[in-house]
């Protein structure tokens, strides 16, 4: 079994970590984050609970902001891809370090507005925006980054005469394939995102001239959880031929988006890059790429989700039911499961699991850590190496910060967890436990039913 709390722990770059970077073992054995006892969270907040190290997303942050100044010679913007995980705290902690926002719904856009992120520094992504969307980006001065004709021709309707411009970052597929699950793999031609490569000169001349747009930026992205460096090169060379062609068309297009895609540490056998080794790479490569077609360097954006705040994140569970099937199985139930993390009913994702009072304890037995749903595939960990425990005990699932608050569902009617945000031994409350009766708020019983014996 990975010990959760690792020597040599790499401070500069979490996501290389397998837990956040002040997790600790305390006199008592007990693991903590943030100088917090997890199982004192357990009895504090309840479970399941999510907790976020506010350390850990603060030197993300700084890790990306820090790398582009030291490895891109032009200016540069590291922008948070909040689907990772949405919530005004979150905004607020990434706005203060500098960064920018890229938020894919109106719900994103206004959680970020609401915690503080400037309008100046986000961008709305969307295959298939709605235009009430559109309008509220547009209102707030927020960068669109047009995906389809579909978005342009929304936005066209929204820009009253004489009115100020759109400002618009048009995203294009790449064509450029990496190892990564075949969901989470956007670069390619055959995705629902962006214009085509062959589409993206006649949309640049359909732009030209045009009193309702001004084209700012160019975006490409080619996937997520990716540990290869070799593609984003690819990408830089790619990209820079399409600043080249945008700019002779006559179009100010001063920023180039590289998307993210950066992958973590899920288990110990996992060994993606650092954050500074994945942007000396994408920043070396596109100012080589830039100078060697004559090009004035852009302001270069990327955009980092998960290896933003997933390390940061861990999920606290209380362990319950035990379940032999001899020969065969030994099941080991906690009290949630595919409605507070999806991903690995869904991708298959691997994590790595411990006990919060006992996180250094040998492994006994192969248990499978089952959730509480009525589903055979709610699985969070199967055939794991696992010290023998019983029924009560707290149990810590890591890496969890991005992907599960923002993808959880109500499943079985099961409420969402409450999150924490720890630092220097104190939680704070940034999203409350949902309740069964909140579940009831938008349900609606007609009169006629009002009756049924």
């Amino acid at each position: 079994m990975s010990q959760p709390f690792e020597l040599g722990c790499d401070t500069n770059s979490p996501n290389r970590n397998l837990a956040p970077i002040t997790a600790e073992i305390d006199a008592q054995g007990k693991l903590t984050v943030g100088g917090c006892a997890l199982s004192d969270l357990a009895e504090r907040y309840g479970t399941p609970l999510y907790v976020l190290d506010e350390a850990s997303i603060r030197q993300a942050c700084r890790a990306y902001r820090e790398a582009l100044e030291r490895h891109y010679p032009g200016p540069s913007l590291a922008i948070y891809a909040s689907k990772a995980n949405s919530s005004m705290a979150l905004s607020a902690l990434v706005a203060s370090e500098g960064l920018g926002l890229d938020a894919v719904s109106a719900g994103e856009l206004i959680t970020a507005l609401d915690g503080g992120m400037p309008a100046d520094r986000m961008v709305l992504h969307g295959n298939n925006k709605s235009l009430e969307e559109l309008a509220l980006a547009y209102r707030s001065g927020v960068m669109v980054v047009a995906d389809n004709q579909h978005d342009l021709d929304l936005l066209q309707t929204l820009v009253p005469e004489n009115g100020e411009p759109v400002r618009l970052m048009l995203r294009f597929t790449p064509g450029i394939e990496c190892h990564t699950h075949e969901y989470i793999r956007t670069g390619h031609l055959d995705s629902k995102f962006g214009f085509d490569p062959d589409e993206l000169e006649p949309v640049l001349r359909s732009l030209q001239g045009a009193s309702w747009a001004r084209v700012e930026g160019l975006h490409a992205h080619i996937g997520s959880q990716i540990f290869e460096l070799e593609p984003h090169r690819d990408l830089a060379a790619v990209m820079a031929d399409a600043l080249g062609l945008a700019r002779e068309l006559g179009h100010p297009v001063r920023d180039l988006n590289v998307g993210g895609g950066l992958g973590i540490r899920y288990v110990s056998s996992d060994d993606p890059p650092s954050i500074d080794a994945w942007v000396q790479v994408v920043g070396t490569a596109v100012a080589s790429a830039c100078r060697q077609r004559n090009l004035d360097l852009p302001r270069l954006l990327c955009e980092p989700g998960r290896s933003l705040v997933a390390p940061a994140g861990v999920t606290v569970y209380t362990v319950g039911a035990r379940k032999v099937v001899p020969g065969i199985r030994t099941y080991l139930s906690v009290d949630g499961g595919m409605s507070d993390n999806p991903r690995p009913i869904t991708y298959q994702s691997q994590y790595t699991a411990c006990l919060a009072d006992r996180p250094k304890a040998e492994p006994e037995e192969t248990v499978t850590i089952a959730g509480k749903h009525c589903e055979s595939g709610d699985v969070l960990l199967k055939d794991l190496a696992f010290p023998a425990c019983t029924s009560g005990e707290i149990l810590v699932v890591l890496a969890t910060g991005a992907y599960n608050v923002s993808m959880s569902s109500n499943y079985n009617r099961i409420p969402r967890p409450a999150t924490v945000l720890v630092k220097g031994a104190e939680a704070e409350l940034v999203q409350r436990r949902e309740q069964p009766e909140d579940l009831l708020r938008y349900d609606l019983l007609p009169e006629r039913l009002r009756s049924v014996v």
